[in-house]
């Protein structure tokens, strides 16, 4: 039969094995060294076995002693960070969510409030990446990438699709009266080689040769573009403050399909409660965008219980 051992045992030896002290294991506990040196004797009377060699000056952790020590300090690291979770009174979980940034600032940012307020729970951690993540070695719940919903070893679930516009200042939107007046213009560029060949066929013009500045993120090519640098291509639905602020203008109502934003975890991952809260809340409010933009909703869209497959890697829009 396998012996009872008491927690206080368990913990005393965890730390002298830390420490390789029972005074600074006592120190540490706020008990006394004779405390501390009876409960690790008292544990090793009940396994059989000898955990530590008394020594002159402190002590000396033996094969046995070895073998049980990362064990009982993995045990009390996790119950450690789960009761942390419940401070205040309340129960917490953290969700580690990473984003493409120009999703993260255009679209996300505006409605954490909200989702904080519906789900005071959840401790959400935001990262932002340029849509190359690795979901398991940067610790992510979720990523928020954008593409055709295909990247390895992920389930995704599509939020909404981001048609690419032409976007700029306004005293650069002035000496555009049609698309044809963009061949005097920098035109500013994504990693996406074929983004301004697709608008310039969905304007009835021949592809022409771009040789502008390239961005890994909209974000900062939509920047440049506010500060006159050149003549952006971006999901103009990211950047819907700047445009109602007047410090970004949509001179033409042509725009192409480039991709669409996804919502992905891994597929290996068991769905927590903060994870499901998070995809029925994102699914609901990008429901809501499609809406407003007169989009019609998706028959086939996935029901955010995390049940959508999909994986594919793309630059960042």
């Amino acid at each position: 039969m396998r012996p009872y051992l008491p927690l206080n045992a368990l913990r005393a030896f965890e730390s002298s094995a830390r420490h390789l002290s029972f005074t600074r294991a006592a120190l540490e506990l706020n008990v006394t060294q004779a405390a501390v040196s009876q409960q690790v004797r008292m544990l090793e009377e009940r396994l059989g076995a000898t955990l530590f060699k008394r020594l002159p000056r402190g002590l000396a952790i033996t094969d046995e002693g070895l073998a049980l020590r990362p064990v009982l300090s993995d045990a009390f690291d996790r119950i450690e960070a789960v009761l942390r979770q419940f401070e205040g009174g309340h129960f917490h979980e953290v969700l580690t969510v990473g984003a493409v940034g120009t999703f993260a600032v255009g679209w996300l940012m505006p409605r954490l409030k909200a989702f904080h307020d519906a789900h005071p729970f959840v401790e959400l951690r935001m990262m932002t990446n340029n849509n190359l993540v690795d979901l398991a070695s940067e610790g992510l719940d979720f990523a928020i990438r954008f593409g055709d919903g295909t990247w390895p070893g992920s389930r995704a679930q599509k939020l909404f699709d981001a048609p690419l516009s032409v976007l700029c200042a306004p005293e650069i939107a002035q000496r555009l009266g049609t698309p044809a007046d963009l061949a005097g213009e920098t035109l500013l560029r994504s990693y996406r080689a074929d983004d301004w060949a697709s608008w310039f066929g969905a304007a009835g013009l021949a592809p022409r040769t771009v040789r502008g500045p390239v961005f890994d993120s909209s974000r900062l090519m939509v920047e440049a573009a506010m500060q006159g640098a050149g003549v952006a291509l971006a999901p103009s639905a990211m950047f819907e403050r700047d445009l109602s602020m007047g410090r970004l203008e949509r001179p033409f109502d042509i725009d192409v399909q480039a991709g669409s934003y996804w919502l992905t975890w891994q597929k290996a991952k068991p769905a927590t409660p903060a994870m499901r809260a998070f995809s029925q809340w994102i699914m609901a409010e990008a429901e809501c965008t499609d809406a407003r933009d007169d989009a019609p909703l998706r028959t086939d869209a996935p029901n955010p219980s995390l049940q959508a497959s999909g994986s594919s890697r793309g630059p960042t829009p």
